[in-house]
């Protein structure tokens, strides 16, 4: 429930906090804003101060007057100013629990989390429960903020969100009907002591669950596998691996180039506008998220089929001169980097580098070696990369991101594949993974009308 008594604190003025502090203000409540930022580097900026009382480029102990605070997902909680707020005994939640505490009573929310694949699942959650008629919002990390939407109103069937470990690490009473976990790997290991924090703080999601309530597992994870104690709500197992088949009493796994469901239920894989293995595990997932939300085997089915790939997700951008491209930006550790060449059968040349997370990148020196022609690396990464597998396989670098494009098209042959799969976040030269794959599909763009000229 609301609490009008309550100043809150709205830490980080990205978009999931200026969305709780207009939800807040439209319910009749109160908060200070602040941010590290300057006010030159804050968008609307002047509205907001219009709106709140605000602080830019400080976290001043005027955060201190708060009763609680909503964190933003992108500020650490070893900042100073969390570790002064924890001193002081303040209450700290995120947007998602915030969100949470006012939504109707009637909406069931459908929570997915994991490493990789996020995205994709939740919105073809979203797409499955919208085609069969239902209310359905699409919110959290993906489009618009959990606070966003009017979900202290009555009237939306089904919540869906995607949900970061950030978002995980400050819950109270968040409590999905339905909550899925993809997969753990490592990622973000610059925010957490160790690759085990991080994995446990995914299984948050499932803390206040219970019976009445839904778990989706991926059974090929042996991280989720060796945690499954931690879930108390009812299990629907999913795979990919034929020998989990045998030891997990699985509701969806593969056979003949088909997914297979408890009860009679199949989908053939070329059945589906999304490619690779890894989506479908994310296919399988969603189907059974769908049941436990009560929606019919034939209206999953129907809208499995009818969804199309999300933009920066192994997106097919264009073929020049027999060469394809895809947009991969979205992969942005090694492991989404795996599920991307394991998804072609054609000769590959990746386009990789960026901002480093402290991830181990000769972990995918065997499948490089194995999938493709040439590695061409760009951004602050170039370097480790380089030291991970020169003389393993052939690698250029070259710092420039277009002309790192355009290198990797110039020496390609017809029937290759030049895939942008960075394994690195994009904060070195972009704002966020959507901007690097917007001047990818730019880029790419302007080769096409370059050989349509000729």
């Amino acid at each position: 429930m609301f609490d009008h008594s309550k100043k809150y604190g709205i830490l980080g003025l990205a978009r999931s906090g200026i969305a709780a502090a207009f939800k807040i203000k439209s319910m009749g409540g109160n908060c200070f804003l602040s941010d590290m930022k300057p006010e030159s580097e804050i968008p609307d900026a002047i509205n907001l101060k219009a709106d709140f009382e605000c602080e830019f480029g400080q976290h001043s102990d005027k955060l201190l007057s708060c009763d609680e605070w909503i964190v933003s997902p992108g500020i650490p909680l070893t900042a100073p100013i969390i570790k002064l707020g924890r001193e002081h005994k303040i209450k700290m939640i995120s947007e998602l629990e915030f969100g949470f505490q006012v939504k109707a009573d009637d909406s069931k929310v459908i929570a997915v989390t994991g490493s990789n694949g996020k995205s994709t699942t939740a919105s073809l959650i979203a797409h499955i429960i919208s085609q069969s008629g239902k209310n359905c919002i699409l919110a959290g990390n993906i489009g618009d903020a959990f606070c966003g939407f009017p979900i202290e109103q009555k009237g939306i069937d089904f919540i869906v969100l995607e949900v970061s470990s950030f978002q995980l690490d400050l819950i109270d009473s968040f409590r999905p009907d339905v909550a899925l976990l993809l997969n753990i790997t490592p990622d973000h290991l610059n925010r957490y002591e160790s690759f085990n924090d991080y994995a446990l703080s995914k299984f948050n999601i499932f803390r206040n669950q219970n019976q009445n309530d839904h778990a989706v597992l991926n059974m090929d994870d042996e991280i989720i596998r060796g945690h499954t104690d931690l879930v108390n709500s009812k299990t629907h197992y999913f795979s990919l691996d034929g020998f989990v088949n045998q030891i997990a009493e699985l509701e969806a796994w593969t056979s003949d180039s088909k997914m297979v469901f408890k009860d009679n239920l199949e989908c053939p894989f070329d059945e589906l506008q999304i490619k690779g293995p890894h989506n479908q595990a994310n296919a399988m997932s969603a189907v059974l998220a769908c049941r436990c939300a009560i929606i019919s085997d034939g209206e999953i089915i129907s809208g499995i089929k009818s969804f199309t790939p999300l933009k920066h997700r192994l997106q097919y951008i264009a073929s020049v001169n027999g060469v394809e491209f895809y947009n991969d930006s979205k992969a942005t550790n090694t492991d989404s980097v795996k599920y991307a060449l394991l998804s072609f059968e054609k000769p590959i040349r990746v386009i990789m580098g960026g901002s480093d997370k402290g991830e181990d990148f000769s972990v995918l020196t065997s499948l490089l070696k194995q999938k493709t022609k040439k590695v061409y690396l760009t951004g602050d990464t170039s370097d480790k990369m380089r030291t991970a597998w020169e003389g393993h396989i052939p690698v250029s670098v070259v710092d420039d991101f277009e002309a790192c494009i355009k290198l990797a098209f110039h020496e390609a042959n017809k029937g290759d594949v030049i895939v942008l799969s960075p394994a690195c976040a994009s904060y070195d030269k972009f704002r966020n993974f959507e901007h690097r794959g917007d001047a990818f599909i730019n880029i790419v763009k302007k080769l096409v009308d370059d050989y349509e000229k000729e």
